[in-house]
C-alpha cells in the first residue's frame, strides 16, 4: 500500500515556496495537513513571512535557504528535512528565472543564468527527490503553457521549460515500482510578480483576454493543480504536463 493511503503525516519541499504560486502552494499542502519545508534563494523576510502564515492557520511549516542549482546545498537541504521529519513524501520544484527578448538580442549570461535555476536546478532537486522520497511519493515540477503558445521573445525561457516537461516525463518512467507519480504544471498566464514585471497595463489586458475564461490566473488556481497531482485523487496521473491556462492555446 503506498504512502498516499497510510494515516504517516506527509512532508512536502517546495522549492520557490516564499512568493507567488510557489508560497501558495505551500500553504494549500499545509491545510492538507502536509508538513512544508519552505525553500527559498534569499528573501529572508518573505520566506519567514510564509511560514508566520503557515502555522497561523494551524499548519506546521520551516524555511529552508539555498540555491536549487547547488548541488550540495540540496543535498543538504533534503538531508535535513529527511532528518528532521523521518521522511519526503512530496517535491514541487516552483523556483525559477524568466528573462524575455528576442533571440536575436538575449543577453548569454542571461541565458546562462536561467538555464542554471531552470534546467540545472530542476534536475538537482528532481534527483534528490528521486532518491529520498519515500514509495507512494509524488513530485510536480513547473514548465510554462508559453511552450505551446510560442509567444515572441519567451524563447529562452520556453525552452529551459521544454526540458523539465522532458525531464518529468523520463523520471516518471524511471521511477516504475515505487509509485511515485511524477508531473509538471504548466501555468498560463497568471498574476506573480515573476510575470507581470516588466509588462504594461495594455500587455497584461491583452494577455487576459487572450484566455477564454477572460482572466489571468491567480496563483491560487495553480496550487489547486498541485495539490490534486500532489495527493490521493490525483496520484494516477502520472508522466503528464497539465497546461493550467484557462483554455489559452
Amino acid at each position: 500500500m503506498s504512502s498516499q493511503h497510510t494515516s504517516r503525516p506527509r512532508v512536502a519541499v517546495v522549492t520557490g515556496g516564499s512568493r507567488g504560486i510557489g508560497r501558495r502552494c505551500a500553504e494549500r499542502l499545509a491545510a492538507a495537513n502536509v508538513t512544508v519545508v519552505v525553500n527559498y534563494a534569499g528573501d529572508d523576510a518573505a520566506a519567514a513571512e510564509t511560514v508566520a502564515a503557515i502555522t497561523a492557520s494551524g499548519g506546521r511549516a520551516e524555511a529552508a535557504r539555498g540555491d536549487i542549482a547547488d548541488e550540495v546545498a540540496m543535498a543538504a537541504l533534503f538531508e535535513r528535512a529527511e532528518r528532521e521529519h523521518g521522511g519526503i513524501d512530496i517535491l514541487v520544484n516552483a523556483a525559477g528565472r524568466m528573462r524575455l527578448a528576442p533571440v536575436a538580442e538575449l543577453d548569454l549570461a542571461d541565458l546562462d543564468s536561467l538555464h542554471r535555476t531552470n534546467i540545472r536546478g530542476a534536475f538537482v532537486v528532481n534527483q534528490q527527490a528521486a532518491r529520498r522520497l519515500r514509495d507512494g511519493g509524488s513530485i510536480v515540477n513547473f514548465s510554462t503553457s508559453v511552450v505551446g503558445t510560442a509567444f515572441p521573445g519567451y524563447a529562452a525561457y520556453a525552452a529551459s521549460k521544454g526540458a523539465v516537461e522532458t525531464l518529468t516525463m523520463i523520471l516518471a518512467r524511471e521511477l516504475r515500482g515505487r509509485d511515485i507519480n511524477v508531473n509538471t504544471v504548466a501555468p498560463g498566464p497568471t498574476a506573480t510578480d515573476l510575470f507581470l514585471e516588466g509588462k504594461d497595463e495594455e500587455t497584461v489586458a491583452a494577455l487576459a483576454r487572450a484566455v477564454p475564461l477572460e482572466r489571468l490566473g491567480a496563483p491560487e488556481d495553480i496550487a489547486a493543480v498541485v495539490a490534486f497531482l500532489a495527493g490521493p485523487d490525483g496520484h494516477w496521473v502520472n508522466g503528464q504536463t497539465l497546461r493550467a491556462n484557462g483554455g489559452l492555446v
